[in-house]
């Protein structure tokens, strides 16, 4: 097999922009190494801070040239679709009610967005931003990294090959502890944003942490959701956003769920996972044993699947790097995402259809994350009562 030049090899990858992830942002990084692990994109330009000497400051720490860091990110999204070179994608790591703005500016350029999660921090806006990428001629990716896991691929295929039968219950729990006293006082950045109702919107916990699970509960069963009940507190004193958060929901064609989102949970560092229970057998993924999925028969014993070992499917394999027995993790889970979406960009340069199998979070699924945060805002304020997913869809 012919050895590429890297002269070639940098030809092939895509030029990759970011808006957001300056100095001191963890999110910023893991974009970063994510899209470097399968060696698909290189990071050419960046308006890395709404501050123009940090955004170049942090352009240097990254070796990005000075000429490509820009003060704010609609100059940037202006030049870089002018210039020959100019990036393909753009990934944008900013808090959340600079999603819309930002997306907005590139899409309607033509420049691929990779957008971290949730999609905006109000329904309105991501109404307006499913709009605008649907009038783009872009992709539109958003990162809900978890659904690249290959185990979580794995039991969406066998739910989808009919191994469980009919689902009847999904239960999705993301209990963190990091948020159970009011750090957001201390000076820590990513509380203070995250806790803070213009900038995350009106979810704390239920958009953080929450959006993640309902998006792998929908992933894995692709069932539709039909309404949600929810209770959500704000645990600790003074803090305006929600902390903890209980959730019922009810499927269409009668399944029903239970989601459990929390960061005042002592004990669970980052505790995602998922339970769903069918007419023929179970399933159970632990995020912080990722390369493991429990699968129980019914009437038969539980049994442990493996990445990379047997009764391992297709779509385990297709975005596993290494042998059985050596753990893939965060990071590889989010350079799936990354990966998939490349084959997608590089198949729109060159004018390909979009190969079979390429799976990723779109903006229908940020749609629906923003609603489902609205939704259960919205129960919760009106004493817990059931209410209508479908009407929070519907622009």
């Amino acid at each position: 097999m012919a050895i590429e030049d890297s002269n070639t090899m940098a030809a092939r990858r895509i030029r990759l922009g970011m808006v957001g992830g300056g100095r001191d942002a963890f999110i910023g990084g893991v974009h970063r190494i994510a899209s470097r692990i399968d060696d698909r994109y290189e990071l050419v330009a960046g308006a890395f801070s709404s501050t123009p000497e940090k955004s170049k400051a942090s352009a240097a720490d990254l070796g990005v040239a000075a000429d490509r860091a820009y003060g704010d990110y609609i100059e940037m999204a202006k030049r870089e679709a002018r210039l020959k070179n100019g990036i393909e994608a753009v990934a944008i790591v900013t808090p959340n009610h600079m999603h819309y703005p930002v997306a907005r500016e590139f899409l309607k350029r033509g420049i691929h967005v990779i957008c971290d999660k949730p999609l905006t921090s109000t329904l309105a806006d991501a109404r307006k931003l499913a709009k605008a990428a649907e009038a783009s001629c872009a992709l539109f990716v958003l990162t809900h990294n978890y659904s690249g896991y290959p185990m979580v691929r794995q039991a969406r295929e066998m739910v989808m090959n009919g191994d469980l039968g009919n689902i009847r219950i999904v239960q999705m729990e993301y209990p963190q502890d990091w948020l159970a006293e009011k750090i957001e006082d201390s000076g820590q950045k990513q509380a203070e944003w995250r806790t803070d109702p213009k900038r995350s919107g009106l979810g704390g916990a239920i958009g953080d942490i929450g959006t993640h699970a309902f998006h792998l509960g929908n992933f894995v069963t692709g069932l539709e959701t039909e309404a949600v009940l929810a209770d959500l507190d704000s645990f600790v004193p003074g803090r305006l956003l929600d902390d903890n958060c209980h959730v019922l929901l009810r499927y269409k064609g009668g399944a029903k769920g239970m989601l459990w989102a929390s960061q005042v949970a002592p004990g669970h560092e980052n505790g995602l996972a998922f339970r769903v229970y069918g007419t023929k057998g179970a399933l159970e993924w632990v995020q912080k044993d990722p390369n493991y999925l429990w699968h129980t028969p019914l009437g038969e014993p539980r049994r442990l699947l493996t990445r990379g070992g047997a009764g391992a499917g297709d779509a385990a394999a297709r975005v596993s790097r290494i042998p059985g027995g050596h753990p893939e993790g965060y990071l590889e889970g989010f350079a799936n995402i990354y990966t998939e979406a490349a084959r997608a960009i590089i198949a729109r340069r060159e004018g390909k259809a979009v190969p079979d199998g390429v799976t990723f979070p779109g903006i229908g699924d940020g749609l629906a994350g923003v609603a489902f945060v609205t939704a259960c805002v919205d129960s919760s304020k009106r004493g817990g009562i059931w209410v209508k997913f479908g009407a929070y869809m519907r622009s």
